[in-house]
């Protein structure tokens, strides 16, 4: 897929995960049974069966996904450090706010 398929799936909560062709038809083939498949997003593996497949994220998109940060949510997390900048930038320049 490309890269902005990528990318918006973590916008949406989605977990995309890359793996090589070969993984891929191994768990093609094991979903045929209609047997759980567990993805475990904390130690990043696929357990199926008695196989485990290892995947590679982000630790920051890993971390985003695992405590459900969007964008506004991470700009929030910053809220203390934006209204102490807002209160310097009132005083250094007040013409700019109108209250």
């Amino acid at each position: 897929y490309a890269d902005i398929f990528y990318n918006n799936c973590f916008k949406n909560g989605i977990l995309p995960i890359v793996l090589p062709e070969a993984k891929i038809k191994e768990l093609s083939e094991y979903s045929k049974r209609k047997e759980e498949i567990i993805v475990n997003l904390e130690e990043q593996k696929i357990t199926f069966g008695n196989n485990e497949i290892d995947f590679e994220i982000d630790q920051f998109k890993k971390k985003c996904l695992l405590e459900g940060l969007d964008d506004i949510a991470l700009s929030l997390e910053k809220n203390p450090k934006i209204t102490e900048f807002e209160k310097k930038l009132s005083l250094n320049r007040p013409w700019i706010f109108n209250d």
